[in-house]
């Protein structure tokens, strides 16, 4: 048998045996002990791949020549045979199995481990790059472009796959095996590795296995739907490890494990952060605050993350009277670089701080964030999607909490496990009168899909699905089983019922005028019956805000598009509701008339503030804190009011 000089890698290559019985072990070829370069120069969106570093693996290690198969794995676990063909994936004998957690394909590696009376696991994250290179520096095993005839059987693309009609993996060695006798190591399936994601360090490593502790495991080597981009040696994934969806799985290591000690981290604490209970003092007269910008570029050379669109925020109020915001931070909507960021506004202050990064799970989009203070008790609770890819149509939810004002979090925690739609999260997280947590969420990616609610009455722990994600039909009068118009407003009324607000599902008035339509549920979000509010319809990067305010009206901040006429106020107004939204108060619009130049971000831009003309677009999120201050955030800008100020 010929053998292979690969100087790169430091070691001299000769194939070896594979085991044998296929059906039951995954079949495995001997990676010879060697050293490479890991990682790369870290730029864009590939901050996280610096620096490199030299990484010495001293000992062989067998690695299976596929990922492991929906026949194999199910010598395992008979029972996941019933996620065959879900969603429309991996569906054959042999096909990689998808659908499994960290745990589950850990539990796999134990269960063959004792089966066969040798040690098999989950490649360490360097381990599987050292072997994907093959000895080179390439993007990929084979060079430095993906083969074209290699696109067809890996569903990999230049441009990510949006629909989620179902397709077929390949076959196991369907496509090209790069210079190891490894298939798959650039698409087909991501594959779960051993360590906890972190950042890595400069110098050389031997026999690294990561860290020791963390919130996120890493993948590699990207999947089936999704751009060549992720599918290189030196690309970097991860996922909560208990997320599971159809396009991820992993391959084995025959081999002892490394001997390393992991590295240390710190949980992340902001300790800046006070931790003393502020004092609210409630004013007397009406206010209104020059507007102020929350969203900021970072401070140079800090490292965080920030990108050209900077959009959808939520915020809330803390118990040392600092106010929180968060909002996503991306080139794309549909990138999988969108991160979450942070800014605090101190209190006492009238400035908001530069931003840090709140929340990102690896090249996953992050779309929809939602903040709420339950005040029962003192807790911030986050909801954030999490992209299996890019996009945002297959979102799970997860929720993280705070006890500590936002100094610290919690590890998150898969509360909406399934990617799917209907979780798209919006911000407006409120609390019953019962103590019913309700969480609105988009039903579908799309502009007529409505919304939905979930409910949790353990304060968050378990969350359950109200409804049924685009199941309504918007008409006056009739019933569905989701909330006109997506990005929805909720909020409850003194009788139990849930009254909504949304954008498009318009329903005409009985001048056959559009109108926003109204939603109201008797049954805590399972219906919802249709009618035409008062109100204009709001289009596209709008977002308006229905609340509860602590002094007892309904409050709705909105969009007013006007008129040609410009003589005629228009932009973002509220109006408020002192009857449970049977009637509303004339338009109040959000100006105290000086003439301002503004930055709304996003897709707002540029606009003029004066007399007549308010905000003219904008993601609308906003908080009450005790001392009246209703806190109003765009897509860029903050304004503050009581509602001695609305009622003038």
């Amino acid at each position: 048998m010929k053998t292979l000089q690969y100087i790169a890698l430091g070691v001299l290559l000769a194939p070896a045996a594979v085991a044998q019985d296929t059906n039951v072990v995954p079949e495995t070829v001997e990676i010879p002990a060697g050293f490479f370069y890991m990682g790369s120069n870290g730029l864009g969106h590939d901050y996280d791949e610096a620096p490199i570093h030299r990484v010495e693996i001293t000992r062989p290690f067998r690695m299976g020549v596929t990922e492991v198969t929906n026949l194999q794995y199910e010598q395992f676990d008979p029972g996941h045979k019933r996620l065959r063909g879900k969603y429309g994936f991996s569906k054959e004998d042999d096909e990689a199995v998808v659908f499994v957690s960290w745990y589950d394909a850990t539990a796999y590696c134990a269960w063959l481990s004792e089966k066969e009376g040798k040690t098999y696991r989950l490649p360490t994250e360097a381990e599987w790059e050292y072997a994907a290179r093959a000895g080179n520096y390439y993007k990929y095993g084979w060079g430095g472009v993906f083969p074209d005839n290699m696109k067809k059987n890996n569903f990999a693309t230049h441009h990510e796959t949006y629909s989620f009609e179902p397709v077929d993996l390949h076959s196991m060695r369907g496509g090209r095996a790069h210079p190891l006798g490894l298939y798959d190591m650039h698409g087909n399936v991501e594959e779960w590795c051993l360590d906890w994601y972190g950042p890595y360090l400069p110098g050389t490593r031997t026999d690294p296995v990561g860290y020791a502790d963390g919130e996120f495991r890493v993948t590699r080597g990207g999947s089936h739907s999704t751009p060549v981009e992720y599918l290189r040696s030196a690309n970097r994934s991860a996922m909560l490890p208990g997320d599971k969806h159809y396009l991820t799985g992993f391959r084995v290591v025959q081999a002892d494990y490394p001997k390393s000690t992991p590295l240390h981290r710190e949980t992340p604490a902001d300790r800046s952060v006070s931790q003393q209970t502020h004092v609210w003092h409630k004013a007397d007269t009406a206010v209104f605050m020059e507007p102020v910008e929350f969203v900021k570029a970072p401070e140079c050379g800090s490292g965080v993350p920030f990108y050209r669109h900077n959009h959808q925020p939520a915020v809330t109020w803390c118990p040392n009277g600092d106010l929180l915001a968060i909002w996503f931070s991306t080139d794309s909507e549909f990138g999988r670089e969108m991160t979450v960021l942070s800014s605090r506004m101190e209190a006492g202050t009238n400035e908001w701080q530069r931003p840090k990064e709140f929340y990102k799970v690896p090249d996953r989009n992050m779309t929809g964030a939602a903040l709420f203070h339950d005040k029962r008790n003192g807790t911030l609770i986050h909801m954030n999607g999490v992209e299996a890819a890019g996009w945002w149509r297959n979102l799970a939810v997860v929720m993280r909490k705070s006890h500590d004002n936002g100094a610290t979090w919690t590890k998150g925690k898969l509360v909406l496990p399934e990617h799917c739609p209907g979780h798209q999260v919006i911000a407006g997280t409120f609390c019953r009168a019962d103590g019913t947590l309700v969480q609105v969420c988009d039903a579908m990616p799309s502009m007529e899909g409505g919304s939905i609610v979930h409910t949790s009455d353990d304060g968050g722990e378990t969350w359950r699905t109200r409804g049924e994600a685009g199941n309504g039909d918007f008409a006056a009068g009739k019933t569905g089983r989701s909330i006109a118009g997506i990005h929805a407003g909720v909020v409850e009324l003194r009788n139990g019922d849930l009254f909504a607000l949304g954008r498009t599902g318009n329903i005409p008035d009985k001048n056959g005028v559009p109108r926003m339509p109204v939603s109201v549920s008797k049954d805590g979000g399972e219906t919802w019956t249709y009618s035409a509010s008062v109100f204009p319809p709001i289009r596209g990067g709008q977002r308006l805000v229905l609340m509860r305010l602590d002094e007892g009206p309904i409050l709705l901040v909105s969009f007013d598009p006007g008129t040609k006429d410009d003589s005629q106020p228009r932009g973002m107004y509220a109006s408020l509701s002192y009857d449970e939204g049977k009637s509303w108060s004339p338009k109040k619009f959000i100006t105290d008339g000086k003439h301002r130049f503004m930055d709304g971000g996003a897709w707002t831009g540029h606009f003029i503030m004066d007399s007549l003309h308010a905000e003219p677009k904008g993601y609308l999120a906003a908080t009450q804190t005790p001392d009246g201050i209703i806190h109003l955030l765009s897509s860029k800008n903050h304004y503050r009011f009581n509602l001695r100020w609305l009622e003038q």
